[in-house]
């Protein structure tokens, strides 16, 4: 079942157009991801998708609801939640308030067991529960961010960049962490410069360049591109 469905949106920042058409599908239970160079078109995709920037033209449905133009918080409730670039941690409240905020939404009474359950999924986190944020590591804080980002019981994850900055062995978990996501029910769709690490972790793939879409594919596939292999991931191959 699909999703999201993304059909030929435009994007500008004043006058400059950075999004020239952009369609892309992510079906339910897999992990799509977005590649391309900097200044390719895939932040602005994601704020796109997440209601940070609206279209001039173009649709985005959800669920196969038309939800173009709404504001994150709507979809947030709809079940999207992104994880920004930077990661966007409340640098002077604890890990446990910026826990709490990504269920701020939810009057329900599971946001106790969604607490502990993302502690187990993070024991760093848990350790952690009373630091305030912004004193946590680079990597520490994005799984404080994607932690965030769940206990907003998200139907799909929006993840822009997770890597970036990061450790060798860290972007190793994060990865790790974003494929056990998906095999626990959440669609994810990710913004990877890491183009081999995500492709090996995605189902499909989708390739930006200067705002358009110039190849997409099984994810499997995208890995023997030479056109893939030679732009984004070296020319030889692991």
């Amino acid at each position: 079942m699909t999703l999201l469905k993304v059909s030929g949106i435009e994007t500008y920042y004043g006058k400059i157009q950075a999004l020239k058409g952009v369609s892309l599908d992510v079906e339910q239970g897999k992990i799509v991801t977005i590649l391309g160079a900097n200044g390719a078109g895939k932040t602005t995709t994601m704020k796109t998708i997440a209601g940070l920037l609206k279209p001039k033209s173009g649709t985005v449905e959800f669920l196969g609801e038309n939800i173009t133009g709404l504001r994150p918080d709507q979809l947030v409730k709809r079940g999207i939640s992104l994880v920004p670039e930077g990661r966007a941690i409340l640098s002077g409240m604890t890990v446990m308030e910026n826990l709490e905020m990504g269920a701020y939404q939810r009057n329900d009474k599971e946001i106790a067991k969604d607490l502990e359950d993302v502690m187990q999924r993070f024991p760093i986190l848990k350790e952690r529960k009373n630091q305030l944020g912004g004193t946590l590591s680079g990597g520490q804080q994005q799984m404080l961010a994607i932690a965030r980002a769940l206990l907003s019981r998200p139907k799909l994850l929006l993840l822009d960049e997770p890597s970036m900055g990061l450790a060798p062995l860290i972007v190793a978990d994060i990865f790790k962490i974003i494929k056990e996501i998906k095999d626990s029910g959440t669609t994810v769709l990710v913004v990877e410069q890491n183009a081999r690490q995500a492709l090996k972790i995605a189902d499909y793939g989708y390739v930006l360049e200067t705002g358009k879409v110039i190849v997409h594919g099984p994810s499997h596939e995208l890995l023997e591109d030479p056109r893939i292999m030679e732009a984004y991931l070296g020319k030889k191959s692991e």
